[in-house]
């Protein structure tokens, strides 16, 4: 999820109240699509690589060549939007998306599902920050875009935990390639949506594009994510993966030099100055990292080691799902009358004892206690996401409060990549047998995301002085 910029005054809306809400419903039904793709993928990783011939590291790029190129693309979309019209830049997203995921579903080979995928990310990156400043700039009273922001975050937590119990029940159903196929009617009917209801917006001052720090950053996430997946096979100490260290400590000094020597930089790093920022960013990494290596282990371990089905295997995470969707609102809610703290704290308990319930996991261990894990992990990250989003953009001005939301959501889709490389990296060639005793450290770094979530609670501001 992404904070737009608000401006200091804002005239009335010339939209009718249906139609501010209407806009809402289709920039949530954008918003639901990025969300779903990140994770509905994952309980088809089985059937991919067997109609494929590839296995759980090359698999692991299928899902992260989506996030990666969605990360390194969200700020830079939000500012061609500011500059070029937002239901413009919209309606791109939804196009490139839309003919990515039929490229996907059609994909003959592993090589070009994963270039298709790369390009839903592109799509994808134009959807998700661009969506939300249509609304903010569609409901300028204070208190009606509450409620939309509000709605909003409860549609972004569900779509995550959402992926994988729809992506199970399709590919039983369809096969693999049907998960890809369900987005075409979606966003056919999204982009009919926008043309009929969609204002047309741009921001007060549009940026001018940071090309060397789009590429920096670019560089960056790549190498991160491909050391992580590909380390186990390489060996960490070839040379290969030498070379990759130095390129990757080039390229991130890079990005910095260039960073804070622009007057409009990419990414505000003077923002990481302040504590709760720098806390929270780590913290939004920290909750996906949680929830992939949860997504990607649910998948392999009940479909390798206890030989479920997908359907099966998919609505394993309701637990998570319907912890999920119930506390993001409540969460926002607490957020709003007694501020960041509790409600940090709660998302940090809880994630950390859920993987603390896993890190004797074996091929044996009881359903009833892993789907109680999964419940506790899903009312974590339905915790999570608010409280973050606050303690990013407190205290700031509204000028700067869009960066940072920008910066936040960022950082959430690279803590959902490098989830899925560490956890893939962990059991990568793993035997089905073992795989549950692979898999233990993984649980324990669920429940350090979550102690780290207890950390960053502490630094959150505390409520205003006569808050409720």
């Amino acid at each position: 999820m992404t904070v737009a910029t608000f401006p200091a005054a804002v005239p009335p809306s010339p939209l009718s109240a249906r139609r501010r809400w209407t806009v809402l419903a289709v920039c949530a039904l954008s918003m639901f699509l990025v969300g779903v793709d990140t994770t509905i993928v994952n309980v088809g990783l089985p059937a991919i690589g067997q109609a494929l011939g590839v296995g759980t590291r090359g698999l692991e790029w299928a899902v992260d060549a989506y996030t990666v190129v969605l990360a390194g693309l969200l700020i830079a979309s939000g500012a061609l939007a500011d500059r070029f019209g937002r239901r413009r830049i919209f309606r791109c997203g939804l196009i490139v998306f839309g003919l990515a995921s039929v490229a996907c579903a059609l994909a003959p080979s592993f090589g070009l599902l994963v270039a298709a995928r790369a390009v839903q990310g592109i799509g994808a990156s134009m959807l998700s920050p661009v969506a939300l400043a249509i609304v903010v700039n569609a409901m300028p009273d204070p208190r009606e875009r509450a409620r939309a922001i509000g709605l909003w975050a409860s549609v972004f937590g569900l779509s995550m935990a959402a992926g994988p119990v729809t992506g199970g029940a399709l590919v039983a159903a369809f096969g693999w390639r049907s998960v890809f196929w369900i987005n075409a009617p979606v966003v056919c009917a999204a982009l009919l949506l926008v043309a009929l209801v969609v204002p047309e917006s741009r921001g007060e001052r549009a940026r001018r594009p940071d090309l060397p720090g789009q590429a920096l950053i670019g560089l960056v996430l790549c190498l991160v994510v491909g050391l992580l997946i590909e380390g186990p096979r390489i060996g960490w100490t070839s040379p290969v993966a030498l070379a990759g260290y130095a390129l990757l400590a080039v390229a991130t000094a890079g990005f910095v030099r260039v960073e804070l020597r622009r007057s409009e930089p990419l990414m505000d790093l003077r923002l990481f100055r302040r504590p709760p920022f720098a806390t929270a960013v780590l913290g939004a990494m920290a909750v996906f990292v949680a929830l992939n290596v949860t997504l990607l282990l649910n998948t392999l371990y009940f479909q390798h080691t206890r030989g479920w089905s997908p359907l099966a295997t998919g609505a394993a995470t309701l637990p998570m799902a319907l912890g999920a969707t119930l506390c993001a609102p409540w969460s926002g809610a607490l957020v709003g009358r007694l501020g960041a703290r509790r409600p940090l704290a709660l998302a940090g308990g809880f994630t950390a004892a859920g993987g603390l319930c896993l890190i004797g996991l074996g091929p044996h261990t009881g359903v009833p206690l892993i789907l109680f894990a999964y419940l506790l992990i899903g009312i974590g990250f339905g915790f999570a996401n608010a409280p973050l989003t606050h303690t990013a953009v407190s205290g700031l001005p509204p000028a700067r409060a869009g960066v940072a939301g920008a910066i936040t959501s960022t950082a959430r889709q690279v803590g959902a990549a490098v989830g899925i490389a560490v956890a893939g990296g962990m059991v990568a060639g793993t035997p089905p047998t073992a795989l549950a005793t692979a898999s233990r450290p993984a649980w324990l770094l669920v429940a350090a995301c979550g102690l780290f979530l207890l950390t960053a609670a502490r630094a959150a501001r505390p409520p205003a002085i006569g808050a409720a």
